[in-house]
């Protein structure tokens, strides 16, 4: 990671909504952070916080409607992408900025080789001939440890393992060595050891590659091994951001504090009872006008139900949605 240099990807004030026959469903909210060249930023919370939205809003592929990308920006490159040109954008979100998808049975298409699916990035985007894009096809297979590399470029997904489907995906994103990779949940969907094989696998392409990384989960225990900075998500708000250590070391939102203690850990000869956070995620009709988490904090302010917390620096890189990190409230008890 290059400490100190410009950001590579720049997001400030992003708001998405979906028009539904209920009414609007407000799925991001102002939410605002940078991604440093080299870095692997993470992303957590639990499902419908926000996160796979807000990254998938960055580069057009949500469908609109329902979806609107109300306001915001979006800075890469010099270019605003929620304003630059279709065309433009497609070739941004296939060449310089590459995706992994969750579920990668769903993501490939069944009726298509591997080789071919690897192969039409490289010819779109490229401009390869067909005999250069089977040989850069079959060194990316063999870059992400599927064997015998050339021949399986003939087969189909269905062919292919769980774990090795995911890295056909992993192949397909990093076809035209994008500058940065977002990787939403792509190990959720596969066995404990097989997880561990694609996270070490991202850590080898990352520093090889020197790439940036959003890597998009609900699991802390991921998040731990490879990220440099985490930013926790809830209601659709970033509701903590800081780096990988202090999060876990110094949470200061609520909601990070019950997330750390719902990771399963094993003491002694017995198990620890798993923890649940109590309630439920917010409603997201409306453009929030308090804070999201108040109904289910246990440190709950009078204040909180009246006025959304700005995101308050407590260190370096360090800051949380949460009046107690207020200093000034603090000091004259005005939250209490």
């Amino acid at each position: 990671m290059a400490d100190g240099a410009a950001p590579i990807l720049d997001v400030q004030g992003l708001n998405t909504v979906f028009h539904t026959r209920g009414g609007e469903v407000h799925a991001v909210n102002d939410v605002s952070f940078s991604l440093k060249p080299g870095e692997l930023l993470g992303v957590v919370g639990e499902s419908g916080s926000g996160k796979s939205v807000t990254m998938m809003s960055l580069i057009g592929l949500l469908p609109t409607p329902p979806a609107e990308v109300r306001n915001g920006r979006v800075m890469f490159a010099g270019q605003d992408l929620l304003t630059t040109d279709a065309e433009t954008l497609r070739n941004i979100r296939g060449g310089d900025i590459g995706f992994i998808f969750q579920d990668p049975m769903t993501s490939l298409n069944p009726v298509f080789t591997v080789g071919m699916q690897i192969m039409e990035p490289l010819r779109k985007h490229m401009g390869l001939r067909k005999r250069a894009a089977k040989a850069r096809a079959a060194e990316l297979l063999d870059l992400v440890g599927i064997p015998d590399a050339m021949a399986r470029l003939d087969d189909y997904p269905h062919q292919f393992s769980g774990g090795m489907r995911q890295r056909v995906m992993i192949a397909i994103a990093l076809a035209c060595d994008p500058k940065v990779l977002i990787a939403d949940e792509p190990t959720t969907a596969l066995d404990v050891t097989i997880q561990a094989q694609i996270l070490e696998l991202m850590k080898e392409l990352r520093t090889k590659l020197g790439m940036a990384v959003i890597w998009i989960t609900h699991d802390l225990g991921v998040i731990a091994g490879i990220a440099d900075r985490v930013i926790v998500m809830y209601g659709g708000q970033i509701v903590e951001h800081a780096p990988v250590r202090d999060l876990f070391s110094n949470p200061q939102h609520p909601y990070t504090e019950a997330l750390l203690t719902t990771i399963p850990t094993v003491t002694g000869a017995r198990s620890k009872r798993l923890t649940v956070i109590e309630g439920q995620p917010p409603i997201l009709g409306a453009p929030p006008e308090a804070c999201p988490f108040r109904e289910r904090c246990k440190y709950r302010f009078e204040i909180c139900d009246r006025m959304v917390p700005a995101r308050y620096p407590i260190s370096d890189g360090h800051d949380a949605a949460c009046f107690r990190a207020d200093t000034a409230l603090r000091k004259d008890k005005s939250y209490a």
